[in-house]
């Protein structure tokens, strides 16, 4: 038989374009692969919190606090994140789609298990609401969030995200509560394409202004 009409082998190439966005062969079957690998919450616990001496790999929560609630603004809050969305993040960072010094220096230490192991951990933890704190842009964040920004071509981030920005698993992340500068901060890396690992927010990121990033970060903060 040929191998590439085999059903199996059409159904997971499908499966790993639909989950990753259309990723690159390598990366698409990179991901495939790591989809069989099955996750251990527990074992993705005890790293997050200990961290690897032997191999220099520090706990998680140093950064990103305690059950995944940082409380570093710069610093993403992970608990309650889709599974699916972080472990493709921790694989991102591994490439040149998404760079951060340190992620990736990390991302690089971490086997495929242990990416997966760590994702479904946090994936458990309760999350930590954030708030507004400008109320002079709320409601400018509120119709951008809710309705985008018509004449620039901006879609509103409901629509991917949710009504209450609790996002869609498997597609789109969860953004409720997520500190207001680091929101911002990826919106900006989005424009400058330091961040290429969405296609759909390089191009809504490059037209809106830095007031109306802050805007939206800053009601996407206060959402539940």
């Amino acid at each position: 038989m040929n191998r590439l009409t085999s059903p199996l082998l059409k159904t997971l190439l499908v499966t790993s374009l639909t989950v990753f966005g259309g990723l690159p062969a390598a990366m698409a079957a990179s991901a495939a692969t790591a989809t069989a690998v099955k996750a251990d919450p527990a074992k993705g616990g005890a790293l997050y919190e200990n961290g690897d001496p032997a191999r220099g790999l520090p706990s998680c929560l140093s950064c990103h606090g305690a059950a995944g609630n940082s409380s570093i603004a710069i610093n993403p809050k992970l608990s309650g994140q889709f599974a699916t969305y972080t472990h493709k993040q921790l694989i991102d960072f591994t490439t040149a789609h998404r760079q951060q010094p340190i992620m990736t220096t990390y991302a690089k230490m971490l086997t495929e298990q242990e990416k997966k192991d760590i994702a479904a951990w946090l994936a458990t933890q309760a999350h930590k609401p954030g708030a507004a704190k400008n109320k002079e842009t709320v409601e400018l964040g509120r119709k951008i969030y809710r309705g985008g920004i018509a004449e620039k071509g901006v879609a509103a981030c409901a629509s991917c995200h949710g009504a209450t920005a609790n996002g869609i698993p498997a597609q789109y992340p969860r953004l409720a509560g997520q500190h207001q500068d680091y929101t911002t901060a990826q919106l900006e890396a989005f424009k400058t394409g330091s961040r290429a690992n969405s296609p759909q927010m390089t191009v809504l990121s490059q037209r809106m202004s830095p007031e109306e990033m802050r805007a939206v970060a800053d009601y996407i903060a206060g959402l539940r």
